[in-house]
This record gives structure tokens, C-alpha cells and sequence, in this order.
């Protein structure tokens, strides 16, 4: 009798412990669950991995899994009172993409009233009435020298 009550607390116990090392290697899974990390399934793989290797990766795991939240990223972030350089320079291209837009309409705007405003002349026109304007006038020492 006391040999079935020991053969039942020993399968207990190594039902339990065994099932207590796979709860504990998917602790870093829940972490990441519970903060929607991106990389929800190959930490969820990096697991079980850790539980084939003698539990070696488990500690990077859960430094990995706790990495990441929802609302700050990374971690990496500055401080909550200064704003973040990437949306400061995207504010700034932004900003210069209108200027910029702006400037090529005043432009576009300024050639088509100045082609509207000046008649484009052709060179090759009226070329008689130019050579008389270009020709100096002599004097009369120099017509009879020429």
C-alpha cells in the first residue's frame, strides 16, 4: 500500500516539475503576448529551444521579451519631456517640401506672365531694319577713306 502512495507522489512530482520547466520557459512568451511585441513568435520558439539546450538562451529571452513595450518601443527613446529627433526631422522635410512646392508654383507663375507679358522675337526677322541700326555712321573723312 505505502509503495502505490509513493509510486503516485513520485508521477506527481515529475508530472508537476516537468510541466512547472514549461510554464517557466514560456514566462517570456507571456511577457511578449501581454505587450504586443513584434516578435511574438520567435520568442515564442526561442522557448523552446532554450528548453532543449539545458535552458542556456532563457535569460537573453527574457531580456528580449521585456525589451519592448507598446507605448515607449525599444526603450531607446529620450526623455517624455523632449521630442523624438525622427518626427523632429520629419517635421522638417515636411516643412521644406511645402516651401519648396511653393517656390516652383512662384516660379511657374512668374514664367508664364513673363512669356505672357514679352512677344518672343526671332532673330532671323527684320534682319535689314537691324543692320541699319548696327552700321555707325561715318563722317565724311572717312567715306572717301573707305
Amino acid at each position: 500500500m505505502l509503495e502505490n502512495i509513493a509510486l503516485g507522489i513520485l508521477c506527481f512530482s515529475f508530472i508537476t516539475v516537468f510541466y512547472g520547466i514549461i510554464v517557466i520557459h514560456d514566462i517570456p512568451y507571456e511577457i511578449a503576448k501581454h505587450r504586443n511585441h513584434p516578435h511574438l513568435d520567435a520568442i515564442h520558439v526561442a522557448g523552446w529551444v532554450s528548453l532543449l539546450t539545458l535552458h542556456i538562451l532563457w535569460p537573453f529571452i527574457w531580456i528580449w521579451s521585456t525589451l519592448y513595450r507598446e507605448d515607449r518601443g525599444w526603450g531607446f527613446s529620450n526623455e517624455p519631456g523632449e521630442e523624438n529627433p525622427l518626427s523632429e526631422l520629419e517635421n522638417k522635410l515636411a516643412t521644406l517640401t511645402t516651401r519648396l512646392d511653393t517656390f516652383e508654383q512662384s516660379a511657374a507663375e512668374a514664367k508664364v506672365q513673363v512669356e505672357a507679358e514679352t512677344a518672343i522675337m526671332n532673330p532671323l526677322e527684320d534682319v535689314q531694319e537691324s543692320e541699319s541700326l548696327i552700321e555707325p555712321e561715318l563722317n565724311d573723312d572717312e567715306v572717301e577713306n573707305k
